[in-house]
């Protein structure tokens, strides 16, 4: 009869991918366990201290690392335990049975995913809300124009740019919006021009 494996999963802070990893009882019980992302910049160790754990965590939520202390109990038998990220409050982690961990970190890879696609959508921050200052006041002054001879635009906000749309035509100027250069280059402009969809 085969020994019973506990699993890890955890998300990697540095690559994104999910980190998952299986160890038999015996092993967790003799030494210290690690589980290194492919990647390699990032580790989560359990090391056996008494009657608990001491858990290293890389935190894919935060990007941080967190420590805990799980009792061996739980780590070594049943389905297992998941540990929270401190700040989010939202967990990050999961050691128990192979099949549930492996579901949950399933679930976790997809949750860091869409907090990442709603937060970090911009390459840097503070470059576009310049620009779009920028462009806003453009606009107000009544400097964007269309090669069709369409006047005014809409917005559209990408995660490095900011496409400038001609409401009659259709057409697109592309304003590049991830870095100083970008900036600076827009606040030389006076009027943007779009050139029109023929």
């Amino acid at each position: 009869m085969s020994e019973e494996k506990r699993a890890f999963a955890y998300i990697c802070p540095s690559c994104g991918k999910s980190v998952y990893g299986e160890r038999t009882q015996f092993a967790l019980a003799a030494a210290a366990a690690g589980l290194v992302c492919d990647c390699g910049n990032s580790e989560l160790t359990a090391e056996p201290a008494g009657d608990h754990y001491r858990v290293t965590v890389p935190c894919g939520v935060c990007g941080g690392e967190h420590r805990a202390e799980v009792p061996a109990g739980k780590l070594l038998r049943g389905p297992g335990v998941g540990l929270a990220c401190p700040e989010t409050k939202q967990l990050c982690c999961y050691i128990g049975d192979p099949g549930k961990v492996q579901a949950a970190a399933r679930e976790l890879e997809i949750t860091v995913q869409k907090k990442k696609d709603a937060q970090g959508s911009f390459v840097d921050d503070v470059i576009m809300y310049e620009v779009l200052s920028e462009i806003k006041d453009i606009i107000a002054r009544g400097g964007v124009s269309c090669t069709c001879g369409g006047k005014g635009c809409s917005v559209e906000v990408h995660g490095a740019a900011v496409d400038l749309v001609c409401p009659a035509c259709g057409g697109r100027l592309r304003v590049p919006a991830g870095t100083d250069e970008d900036l600076d280059r827009l606040c030389c402009q006076y009027t943007l021009t779009i050139r029109g969809r023929k």
